[in-house]
């Protein structure tokens, strides 16, 4: 399986990855650890199959003159019925664009109508912690309330992984193609 995700820049990026540590150090939640090359990010799109060949001259096309764009994190959230627990984006109309323009320009790809990541289904966000038993679960709501702040920062670029399963647990996910947004200038 692929996905095409948004990764932050690297103040941002650091950040979550110290709640990550810190939800391990407190043996909370060991996320980071268990899926290895794990970046944060917001998933913008999956698929079953994907042709790189193909599919990496067109996002090159498609993002060179793309800005980067601010982003803020200051949600905390749980997928119902789940154990995963992430932090959100402000849902902004640059924010829902962005994504738009990117399923509008590849919607041949779109071939799975149920897709959680298809507009109008989407629930922008990072994971903080997931494969959380209950008790874990409100540990980590509990650390992540009192630790999180407001996270301002930006999109930098738009990446292409190969998640990889091993019993129905996604155990790696590579890069396999990264496009740098451009500074905006405005």
């Amino acid at each position: 399986m692929y996905a095409v995700i948004a990764l932050f820049d690297s103040k941002t990026e650091r950040e979550i990855r110290e709640i990550w540590e810190e939800l391990s150090e407190q043996s909370i939640s060991f996320y980071a650890e268990k899926v290895e090359n794990n970046r944060p990010h917001l998933t913008i799109a999956s698929y079953d199959h994907l042709s790189m060949n193909e599919f990496a001259p067109k996002l090159e096309r498609f993002y060179q003159n793309k800005s980067k764009l601010p982003i803020t994190l200051q949600s905390l959230g749980i997928f119902l019925n789940t154990s995963v627990l992430y932090i959100a984006p402000t849902v902004n109309k640059e924010l829902l664009d962005f994504h738009q323009a990117f399923h509008d320009y590849f919607k041949q790809y779109n071939t799975d109508q149920d897709s959680l990541y298809l507009p109008g289904k989407w629930v922008p966000h990072c994971t903080i912690a997931n494969r959380l038993n209950p008790e874990s679960l409100e540990d980590a709501m509990s650390y992540c309330l009192q630790r999180l702040r407001k996270l301002a920062g930006k999109i930098e670029s738009i990446a292409v992984i190969e998640t990889i399963f091993e019993n129905g647990e996604c155990i790696s996910a590579p890069i396999i193609h990264e496009v740098k947004l451009k500074e905006s200038f405005s």
